[in-house]
C-alpha cells in the first residue's frame, strides 16, 4: 500500500499496489520489491518526466517509422550531457546552452 499526504489540504491518500514478476514465489523479499520499484520510479522521474516536461514528447507529430525512436535517442543524449556537466534542471540548461552555438559544441567536448 502506498500513503500519500497532500501538504496543503492535508487529505490522506491510501492506494493499493500490485506487482507483477516473472520470478518464482518467494524468491524476492519485500525489500527488494520495493528496491526494484523504486529504481523504476527513479527512471522514470529522471528521464521520462523529464522528456514529457521539458521536450513535450508526448505531443510529438512525429510517429512514422524509426523518427520516434531517434528523435528519443536524442533527446537522451542532451540530458545525459546536461547531467554529466552537473545541471540537475535540464530545462534551464537547454535555455543556456541555446543562447550561443559554441556552447553545445563545448558540452560535446568538441572544441576547447
Amino acid at each position: 500500500m502506498r500513503w500519500r499526504k497532500n501538504l496543503s489540504s492535508g487529505k490522506l491518500t491510501i492506494e493499493r499496489v500490485y506487482l507483477i514478476t516473472s520470478l518464482p514465489s518467494g524468491t524476492a523479499t519485500g525489500v527488494q520489491l520495493a528496491a526494484w520499484t523504486r529504481g523504476h520510479w527513479r527512471i522514470e522521474n529522471l528521464l521520462h518526466h523529464v522528456r514529457d516536461r521539458t521536450f513535450h514528447e508526448d505531443d510529438s507529430k512525429i510517429h512514422a517509422g524509426r523518427l520516434p525512436r531517434i528523435m528519443a535517442a536524442l533527446r537522451n543524449l542532451a540530458i545525459g550531457i546536461h547531467r554529466q556537466d552537473g545541471h540537475t534542471n535540464i530545462a534551464a540548461a537547454l535555455r543556456h546552452t541555446a543562447r550561443d552555438c559554441r556552447r553545445s559544441l563545448t558540452a560535446l567536448v568538441l572544441t576547447g
